[in-house]
C-alpha cells in the first residue's frame, strides 16, 4: 500500500513541477491574475442563477441605507467581474474595489449591462487596505464570495468600519453559508 503511495506522490510531483518551476521563476502569480478573472466571468453566471432568489432577497432593502441625500454610495470589496451589479437599485453610486487589476476589462462589460447604476471608479487595492476609499464615504459596503479568502479578516473588518458613515451595514454572503447574514455595524 505504501509503494502505491509513493508512486502516485511521484507521479503528483511530476506533474505539479512545471507549476513549481514557473512559481520559482516568478510567472506563475501573473498567469493567475489573467487566468482568474475569465474563469470568475464564467462561474458568476451559473452562481448568479442558482443564488438569484437570495441574493435578490439580500439587496432588496439597499435603498433604506442612503444617507441624507438619499443617495446610495456603495463600495463592493472584490468586485471581480460585476456579479451582483443587477441587483443593487436604480441610481446606486458604486465603487468597485478589487486587488486584481484584470477583473477592470470584465466589469466594464457589467457595467454596460447595468446603465441603472452610476459608476464611480474601479480602484486597485486589497481589502486590508484602502487607503484610496474616503473615511466615511460610504452608505453600504458589499463583499460576496471574498470573505473566505481573506489573510487578514479583522484588518478588513477595521477597514470597512473606517469607510461607512456613522449608522450603516455590511453585507456579506459567502459561499458553505445556507444564507447570507447582515450585521448593522455602528461606528463610535
Amino acid at each position: 500500500m505504501s509503494a502505491i503511495i509513493f508512486i502516485l506522490q511521484l507521479i503528483l510531483a511530476g506533474i505539479m513541477l512545471p507549476l513549481y518551476i514557473l512559481q520559482y521563476l516568478g510567472i506563475w502569480g501573473s498567469i493567475v491574475k489573467k487566468i482568474f478573472p475569465l474563469f470568475i466571468s464564467k462561474f458568476t453566471v451559473s452562481y448568479n442563477k442558482l443564488m438569484e432568489e437570495q441574493k435578490r432577497n439580500l439587496f432588496s432593502n439597499l435603498s433604506d441605507f442612503a444617507g441624507s441625500s438619499k443617495e446610495l454610495r456603495l463600495l463592493e470589496v472584490g468586485c471581480g467581474t460585476g456579479a451582483n451589479f443587477k441587483f443593487y437599485p436604480s441610481g446606486c453610486r458604486v465603487t468597485c474595489l478589487d486587488i486584481n487589476p484584470n477583473f477592470q476589462k470584465f466589469l466594464s462589460k457589467s457595467q454596460a449591462e447595468n446603465d441603472h447604476l452610476k459608476y464611480e471608479g474601479f480602484l486597485v487595492a486589497s481589502a486590508d487596505n484602502m487607503t484610496p476609499v474616503a473615511d466615511t464615504s460610504m452608505d453600504v459596503v458589499v463583499c460576496t464570495l471574498l470573505a473566505c479568502s481573506l489573510p487578514n479578516t479583522p484588518a478588513v473588518l477595521k477597514e470597512v468600519q473606517r469607510v461607512l458613515r456613522p449608522v450603516s451595514f455590511l453585507l456579506s454572503d459567502s459561499i458553505g453559508y445556507q444564507s447570507s447574514t447582515l450585521e448593522k455595524t455602528i461606528n463610535t
